[in-house]
């Protein structure tokens, strides 16, 4: 039996106190069926987006054969569509990364390369500091990504500096963070880890990586490479606005998915970091939060949002049986399972205001959102 669905509460918690369970108790309340990883199946996943993809950018090209008052509605549609559609590709290939794709390390890395590749994605790269991510998830000092400012490091009075962001630097804060955000992270680690040295992606000999690992980046190096100089080949002949329309523009609808998901399942005020030292792994994968995106997108996106705690828990689980395994482990997590139904509009204008701040003064080394005052 599910655990009783709790009324939206801003000042609702998730315990943070050590589970009465364990990793292997969630394990084995899951259907074995679902840690199976088919590669014939999750390559039929693979097919229909590409012909989804395809179709799309097939409808696309005849937009221009019709009246401009036509595409003014017509490029619009497709760039939601065709972004939303990639974004499925995406969560494939992160699926690679993970394993999850196929029993085959050697498929896995095939295929994720390639669909990163041409999204811009430095497949091997991404994957190694994603993988740090699930192994750190909610420790303050060692996660990857969105890894909130601690309230001691305000250099002024915390009373004179703490206020409550205004509207207008709320949007354009999630304006820039949405349209270049994920380049920012890749380039520059921005919003991640501070490893004390510059860290970018792209660069073998990033703190980010160890020395086994880099060949595995400068291969991830090759594949934006390659998709850089078809985007040129392709502009050289076809010109910028037919690249930026039939490619650019999906790409940031992309880049805006991964970056909202990324943020909204691990950003929520019912949810704590942790410090170092009374951090656990357990605990922490159990820093995040399931929501519920409409059955249209959770579908184009394979439920990467709505499974979201379960991926966490076991990253291996093909997202064909993910629903399944959530709602298995559901009774065990009881309240610490947490799944947010405010509308996804509301959740990030929310997140935005209130969790920039983490209180790091506590005993318990549990670290809560801080939402400032208002002016």
């Amino acid at each position: 039996m599910s655990p009783p669905k709790r009324a939206i509460d801003k000042k609702f918690r998730v315990p943070a106190d050590t589970p009465p369970f364990t990793k292997a108790d969630l394990k084995a309340a899951i259907p074995a069926h679902c840690f199976e990883r088919s590669t014939f199946k999750s390559t039929l996943y693979l097919i229909a987006d590409v012909i989804m993809v395809t179709t799309l950018y097939y409808l696309s090209t005849l937009i221009p054969e019709y009246p401009s008052y036509f595409a003014i509605v017509m490029w619009p549609t497709y760039w939601i569509l065709q972004g939303g559609v990639s974004t499925g590709l995406w969560v494939i290939a992160h699926e690679c990364g993970h394993r999850a794709y196929s029993d085959s390390v050697f498929i896995c890395d095939c295929v994720g390369w390639v669909l990163h590749s041409i999204l811009l994605v430095p497949y091997h790269s991404w994957r190694i500091s994603h993988g740090k991510h699930h192994r750190s998830t909610g420790d303050i000092d060692r996660d990857e990504v969105f890894v909130p400012a601690k309230l001691s490091q305000l250099k002024q009075d915390v009373s004179a500096a703490f206020k409550k962001p205004n509207s207008v630097f709320v949007v354009l804060k999630l304006i820039g963070m949405f349209l270049v955000g994920w380049y920012l992270y890749l380039m520059f680690n921005g919003g991640g880890r501070d490893y004390g040295a510059p860290t970018n992606h792209y660069n073998p000999r990033s703190p980010l990586f160890n020395k086994r690992q880099f060949w595995d980046v400068v291969i991830s190096d090759a594949g934006i490479a390659f998709t850089l100089l078809g985007l040129a080949y392709w502009t050289y002949h076809s010109g910028f606005t037919t690249v930026a329309c039939y490619y650019g523009v999906p790409l940031l609808v992309v880049n805006f998915w991964l970056v909202l998901y990324t943020y909204l399942h691990h950003t929520d005020e019912a949810l704590p970091h942790y410090s170092s030292e009374s951090w656990n792994w357990l605990q922490g994968a159990l820093t995040t939060v399931d929501r519920d995106y409409g059955r249209f997108w959770n579908t184009l996106h394979h439920d990467i949002g709505n499974t979201h705690v379960c991926h966490h828990l076991f990253s291996k689980i093909p997202h064909y049986h993910a629903k399944e395994a959530t709602e298995a482990i559901k009774p065990i997590l009881g309240d610490y399972y947490y799944e947010n139904k405010k509308p996804i509009i509301k959740a990030l204008w929310d997140t935005a205001h209130r969790c920039t701040y983490v209180d790091d003064s506590s005993s318990d080394g549990a670290l809560w959102f801080v939402e400032p005052k208002s002016a």
